[in-house]
């Protein structure tokens, strides 16, 4: 993935990004002094608002991290009693919660999502626990140090933060592991958490506690709660298997379309063998692999999952002819791009179902039907002898040999807007045409759409 790239940038700044920054001229006095009382009623309803829309949509990591800041925040102000000294037990409390507040955040990302269910949230909630009970422990009120692994002497002191220096390292190692499993996942979750640890770092430099601390942590509650509505949004518009924009994504850009523009349908050869011969994790590969081509698809053209193996390819301002070239291309690409299935994923045939016990009375209807069977098949062996033969070609996927290695085509078909058809379902329906014609001519092939008709053909093609 390029991490430069103006799509990444824009899923990694957005709204994450821009809610700190503005949340960073609104603290800073750009628009007059806050009251109190309104940062610590947006507080609480910011955490109160994000728990239960985590709770309502299943986030566990969002969940977990917004609980993690509240009970963060929350410990240190009752510790402090509103001040951070050189000493005592809200002192203690800041180079603690410091120390472990980013470390759950990695922790949290790390963690699979598995929904709301006890066996996935039972560990989470023996984390929080023994981190409250150590933080109560240290922080009793005849305690004036931290223990000494949280402020090591080896390391010194940092004279622009008022962060002990391991505090500083866990923020900076957090911020590393959230930064790459961005770049790795791009997902909105992992974008949330990695602006809410900038915004949690921001609220410790401004004291901790206080206004502004408050109205920073509040911050990074409201990008946690961003992340959540990002991530409905990408579940709702992105095929989760192929990472391609989904059949609503497809609706929506229809409606922006203006001529002249050119739809193609793609769909792949023998998929459904591809299934039934190597299983379906298999099938999910050949899918995965043949939506990372489209999604290189050159011209302009936009590639999208409308369902099952179809997808269709969007050419805003290209006629059907300007977009042949780049759909050849394609096809081209896919047919040599070729992938090894993984150790066992070959699929057993004549693999018997473990024999189940039976009484003798079904054992007589078994053979019964047993030799009704094989009179029928002695029967059809007779009609076959004395009927001409004929040379079929056996129906398998392309490639189906031995070896690990497979690879597959595309059949696909182009239509523009003409003077019969104006509409772009017409349109589609046009696209659908033409890639029957390029199924029926052999597959792995384009065609484009010729005929002025709009009526849908049935395909019942594997």
């Amino acid at each position: 993935m390029n991490l430069w790239s103006p799509k990444t940038l824009k899923a990694l700044v957005l709204p994450g990004g821009i809610f700190l920054l503005a949340a960073s001229v609104v603290f800073r006095g750009a628009f007059g002094p806050i009251p109190s009382a309104a940062v610590v009623f947006s507080f609480y309803a910011v955490f109160a608002a994000g728990i239960l829309l985590a709770w309502r949509f299943h986030s566990s990591r969002i969940l977990f991290a917004l609980i993690t800041l509240f009970l963060g925040h929350r410990a240190l102000e009752f510790f402090s009693s509103g001040r951070i000294t050189s000493a005592g037990p809200g002192r203690i409390a800041l180079e603690a919660v410091a120390f472990l507040l980013p470390l759950n955040f990695v922790a949290f990302s790390v963690f699979r999502e598995r929904g709301l269910v006890f066996p996935a949230l039972l560990p989470r909630l023996a984390l929080l626990f023994f981190e409250s009970v150590f933080v109560a422990i240290i922080c009793r009120p005849e305690e004036t140090i931290a223990p000494a692994f949280l402020h090591p002497h080896f390391l010194g002191r940092l004279s622009w933060t008022p962060l002990p220096t391991l505090a500083v390292l866990a923020f900076a190692a957090a911020f590393g592991v959230l930064l790459v499993r961005f770049v790795l996942y791009r997902k909105p979750t992992e974008s949330g958490l990695l602006w809410a640890l900038v915004a949690t770092f921001l609220s410790f430099e401004a004291g901790a506690v206080g206004p502004a601390a408050t109205a920073y942590a509040a911050t990074a509650g409201l990008i946690l709660i961003s992340s959540i509505i990002e991530n409905s949004y990408l579940l709702a518009y992105h095929d989760e298997l192929t990472t391609l924009p989904a059949r609503r994504a497809f609706n929506d850009a229809l409606f922006r379309l203006e001529e002249p523009y050119a739809v193609a349908v793609v769909d792949i050869d023998h998929f459904k063998k591809f299934n039934d011969t190597y299983g379906h994790e298999t099938g999910d590969q050949v899918l995965r692999m043949v939506a990372g081509k489209l999604a290189g698809v050159t011209g302009g053209g936009r590639a999208y999952r409308v369902g099952g193996e179809e997808f269709s390819i969007l050419f805003p301002g290209k006629t059907a002819k300007e977009a042949m070239p780049h759909l050849e291309l394609l096809r081209s690409v896919i047919e040599v791009s070729t992938f090894r299935l993984r150790a066992g994923q070959e699929r057993r045939r004549g693999a018997q179902e473990p024999r189940k016990q039976t009484s003798s009375q079904e054992t007589q209807a078994q053979d019964f039907r047993g030799q009704d069977r094989r009179s029928s098949e002695r029967r059809a062996d007779a009609r076959r002898a004395v009927a001409p033969r004929k040379r079929t070609r056996p129906t398998r996927p392309r490639d189906e040999t031995p070896s690990s290695e497979i690879s597959v085509t595309v059949s696909i078909g182009v239509a523009e807007p003409k003077a019969r058809i104006r509409a772009v379902e017409d349109v589609i329906q046009a696209a659908d045409q033409a890639l029957y014609r390029a199924k029926q001519s052999g597959r792995n092939r384009v065609e484009i759409a010729s005929a002025p008709r709009a009526a849908r053909l049935r395909r019942n093609i594997a």
